[in-house]
C-alpha cells in the first residue's frame, strides 16, 4: 500500500521545504535562501516591491532590496538565466544549468521569428562589441521593430541579445534600475565553473533529484515545472529509473492524488513542525503561488494574476496578493505603494470563503503592513477600502 500524506502534513511539509514555515527573523542571508529555494524568479513590476526582492523579504524580512544585485554584480555566487521565467540561481548550479542552455537554443531555433531577428542583427558583432567596450544593455544598440507594434514585439538586437543569452552565450553581470547589462561569461562566471564539463543524463538526472527534493513529492508534471529545463519525456524516463516512493497525497477537497516522494519521505514527514501563525503578504510570484494547479490542489485557493486581463474582465485586481496564515490562505489584498510619499495604499480586501476576519486576524495584517512599509520605506498606511473584508 502506498504511503498516505494527509493534507495538513502535505501543507506543513511543502511550507517547510519553501521557507515560509518558520518566522522570518534573524540575521539576513538572502544566499542561502535562492539556495534553499533552487531559484528566484525575477519580475519587473514593482507595486509594492518587485517579485525576487517581495520573495526574499517574506523569507527573511531584515532582508533589503540592494542586497541581491550585490549577490549578482559583486560578489558573482548567483547567476540569472531562464527557468519558467527570468531568475537567479545559485552560482554552482551552472554546470547543470547547460542542459536548459541546449534546450533554450533549441527552442529558439524552431521560431521564425528569432530566425527573421538574426537575419538582421550579427550576433558576432555583438559579442565583438562587448568584448570591446565592455557591459553593455540594450540600450546601446538601435535597430528598430518593423511593421506595428504588438504586446511582446522586440527591435532585432532585442530578439539578438536574448538569443545570446538563452543559449549561454552571454551573461547577465549586472542590473540598474532593473535593466539588464549583458557581459561575456569569462567575465562573469567563474573559470572552474564555467570549464566543469557534465553530461546531458547527469545534468537531468541534478535537475529531477533536486526539483522533487524541494517539492517533497510530486508528480512528473510537477517535477517538470519546476526548474522547466527538461522534457515530459526525460523527467519521466528519471522517474522510472529512480528508487521513489509510491505516495497518496490527500488534497484539500479530500481526495487522493498518486504522486511519488523520495526514499527519505517518511522521516521527512517526522520531522516537519507546524509552520509560524503569522500572517503573510506573498508575492504573486512566489513559489508557492506560481503553480496554480498545485496550490489549488493543496490549499483549494483558486488564484490567478490578472496583470494581462483587461480592466473590464478582472475578478479581483490589476496585482492582488494571496494572504498565507499559518497553512491557510486566507485572504486576498490589492495594495500599491507610493514610495515618493511614504505611502501603502490599500484599494481592496477580501477573506476567502468561510474565514472569520477576526480582529486578531485584522491585528496580524496591520503589523504585516507595518513591516513590508518599513522594508520599502513606506510607514503610512493609507486604507481607501473598508477594514472589514469583503468576502472572496
Amino acid at each position: 500500500m502506498s504511503l498516505r500524506i494527509s493534507n495538513r502534513d502535505a501543507r506543513h511539509l511543502w511550507l517547510s521545504l519553501q521557507g515560509l514555515s518558520d518566522t522570518p527573523t534573524g540575521p539576513a542571508d538572502p544566499r542561502a535562501i535562492i539556495g534553499k529555494l533552487g531559484f528566484v524568479q525575477l519580475d519587473s513590476i514593482q507595486v509594492l516591491s518587485r517579485a525576487h526582492h517581495h520573495i526574499l523579504w517574506s523569507r527573511n524580512q531584515n532582508y533589503r532590496e540592494p542586497m541581491l544585485n550585490k549577490l549578482l554584480a559583486e560578489d558573482r555566487t548567483v547567476f540569472e538565466h531562464f527557468t519558467h521565467d527570468a531568475s537567479v540561481l545559485p552560482i554552482e548550479t551552472y554546470p547543470y544549468w547547460r542542459a536548459q542552455f541546449k534546450r533554450r537554443k533549441s527552442h529558439m531555433d524552431q521560431k521564425g521569428w528569432f530566425k527573421t531577428a538574426l537575419t538582421k542583427v550579427n550576433t558576432a558583432d555583438i559579442k565583438s562589441r562587448i568584448a570591446d567596450e565592455g557591459a553593455l544593455s540594450t540600450e546601446a544598440f538601435d535597430t528598430k521593430i518593423e511593421g506595428p507594434k504588438e504586446m511582446w514585439s522586440r527591435p532585432p538586437h532585442k530578439q539578438a541579445l536574448d538569443y545570446l543569452w538563452y543559449a549561454g552565450e552571454l551573461a547577465t553581470c549586472y542590473r540598474h534600475n532593473f535593466k539588464k547589462f549583458y557581459n561575456l561569461p569569462e567575465r562573469v562566471i567563474p573559470d572552474a565553473l564555467r570549464h566543469t564539463e557534465i553530461d546531458q543524463a547527469e545534468q537531468i538526472n541534478w535537475l529531477c533529484t533536486q526539483a522533487l527534493a524541494r517539492l517533497g513529492f510530486a508528480t512528473s508534471g510537477d517535477i517538470k515545472r519546476f526548474w522547466e529545463a527538461a522534457e515530459t519525456a526525460d523527467v519521466k524516463d528519471w522517474m522510472s529509473k529512480t528508487d521513489l516512493i509510491d505516495v497518496e497525497v490527500q488534497t484539500a477537497n479530500r481526495q487522493w492524488l498518486p504522486m511519488q516522494a523520495p526514499a527519505d519521505i517518511a522521516q521527512r514527514l517526522e520531522q516537519i513542525t507546524a509552520p509560524t501563525s503569522r500572517l503573510r503578504i506573498l508575492n504573486p510570484f512566489d513559489p508557492v503561488i506560481r503553480d496554480r494547479d498545485r496550490l489549488f490542489r493543496l490549499f483549494g485557493f483558486d488564484y490567478r494574476i490578472e496583470i494581462f486581463v483587461p480592466v473590464a474582465k478582472r475578478q479581483w485586481g490589476y496585482y492582488v496578493y494571496p494572504l498565507l496564515e499559518g497553512d491557510r490562505f486566507v485572504g486576498r489584498l490589492e495594495a500599491k505603494a507610493n514610495r515618493k510619499k511614504g505611502e501603502i495604499t490599500i484599494t481592496q480586501l477580501w477573506s476567502e470563503t468561510g474565514v472569520h476576519w477576526t480582529e486578531a486576524r485584522a491585528a496580524k495584517l496591520d503589523a504585516e503592513l507595518t513591516r513590508m512599509g518599513r522594508f520599502i520605506g513606506t510607514p503610512d498606511i493609507m486604507w481607501e477600502c473598508d477594514r472589514a473584508p469583503k468576502t472572496a
